[in-house]
C-alpha cells in the first residue's frame, strides 16, 4: 500500500466505532497467509544457511525486501534471500501462495486456481509450473528386490505452441495411424513392491531397449527382479545389463505367472491417467512436471500446501529406509 493511501486509513480508524475497532484489532492479530509463506521459507532456510552463488555458511544480515530477510556472503560478498537460485525467485504474492498450493493438493484446473486464488490466469498457469519445477526431483534413488516395469502412452501434444510442425488437432483429437506411432509419447513406469516409483518420459514411439539401457540401469540394484509383458525388449535388456528377468504374456491373457505380475504397475498407470484427463490435454513439454504432481500425490509425500512449498525449493521429507 502506498503511503498516501496508509495515511487516508489512518485517519479513517479514527471514525470506527468502538464494535469496529474490536474487529479490526481481531482481523489484524489473526496470521497473515504472506507471514505464514515467509516464516515457513526463512525458518528453512536457516535450518541451513549457505551462500546460493559460492555455497559459503558465513553470511550476515543485510535488510529486508518482500517480506524476506537479505543476507550478504562474506566469502563472495552477493546479496540474496531465501528464495535466491530457486524456481520461486521473484515471484510476487507470497499471501496468496499457500492458497495456491492448497488448490494443487486438490488437483484443480489453471481456471479453478486461478478463481479460487483470485489471480489471473497466466499467472496460475506460471505458478503451477514453477512450483513444480523441482518438486518433480522428489524420487527414490533406487528402487529394490521385484520391480514391476511397464509403459503407458499419451498422445503428443503442442498444446500452447505458436507454429505447429503439422495441421492443429481440435481437443481431444485421436491419433491418424492406428496402433503405437511416433504420435505418441512413451511413459516408462517402474515400481517396486514398497511403492517406490520412478517414471521416465522416453520420447515418441514403443520404448527400446537402448531407451530402457538409458532409465533403468541407474535406479535398479543389481539383485532386483524385474518384471514386465512380453514386450522383447525388456527380455534383450536385462540379458545385457545381467539382471534376472520375468515376463508376463498379458496379450494371452496371462494376469499372473506364480508370484510375478505388472498388476501394481498398471494399477498406477490408470490413476495415472484417470487423473490428467481432468486437464483436458497436457503439453508434451510440460508432461515431467504432471509426472512428479502425480507422483506427489500418489506417494502422499506432500500432504500439506506448506510442505509443498519447501519442496517447490528443494527441501524434501526424509525417504523412509527399506
Amino acid at each position: 500500500m502506498r503511503t498516501v493511501e496508509f495515511e487516508r486509513v489512518l485517519k479513517l480508524l479514527g471514525q470506527l466505532s468502538p464494535r469496529q475497532r474490536s474487529r479490526v484489532v481481531e482481523v489484524l492479530r489473526r496470521p497473515h497467509d504472506g507471514d505464514q509463506a515467509a516464516a515457513h521459507l526463512q525458518a528453512c532456510f536457516e535450518s541451513s544457511p549457505k551462500c546460493p552463488h559460492c555455497g559459503h555458511s558465513r553470511l550476515h544480515r543485510h535488510g529486508q525486501a518482500h517480506g524476506l530477510q537479505r543476507y550478504r556472503c562474506q566469502s563472495c560478498g552477493k546479496t540474496f534471500n531465501a528464495l535466491t537460485g530457486t524456481p520461486l525467485a521473484r515471484l510476487r504474492h507470497k499471501s496468496k501462495w499457500l492458497t495456491y498450493l492448497q488448490a494443487m493438493l486438490t488437483s484443480q484446473t489453471v481456471r479453478q486456481a486461478a478463481k479460487n486464488t483470485a489471480v489471473h490466469r497466466n499467472t496460475s498457469f506460471r505458478w503451477r509450473h514453477r512450483f513444480l519445477a523441482w518438486i518433480k526431483n522428489d524420487r527414490p534413488s533406487h528402487l529394490h528386490g521385484i520391480t514391476e516395469a511397464d509403459e503407458t502412452y499419451f498422445l503428443e501434444s503442442q498444446k500452447g505452441a505458436r507454429k505447429l510442425p503439422r495441421p492443429p488437432r481440435k481437443r481431444g483429437g485421436a491419433a491418424t495411424k492406428r496402433g503405437l506411432s511416433n504420435e505418441q509419447v512413451c511413459v516408462l513406469v517402474a515400481r517396486d513392491r514398497t511403492g517406490q516409483t520412478l517414471d521416465f518420459v522416453t520420447g515418441r514411439g514403443p520404448v527400446s531397449k537402448a531407451q530402457l539401457r538409458q532409465c533403468l540401469p541407474p535406479v535398479l540394484d543389481a539383485d532386483v527382479l524385474l518384471v514386465s509383458d512380453a514386450n522383447a525388449s525388456y527380455r534383450y535388456f536385462a540379458k545385457d545389463v545381467g539382471i534376472s528377468h520375468e515376463s508376463v504374456n498379458l496379450s494371452a491373457s496371462m494376469r499372473v505367472k506364480g508370484a510375478f505380475h505388472v498388476q501394481n504397475v498398471n494399477a498406477y498407470h490408470s490413476r495415472l491417467r484417470q487423473w490428467i484427463e481432468r486437464f483436458h490435454g497436457v503439453a508434451t513439454h510440460y508432461l515431467p512436471n504432471y509426472l512428479g504432481w502425480r507422483h506427489a500425490l500418489d506417494a502422499h509425500r506432500l500432504p500439506t500446501s506448506e510442505a509443498m512449498l519447501l519442496a517447490a525449493i528443494g527441501r524434501f521429507p526424509h525417504l523412509a529406509v527399506t
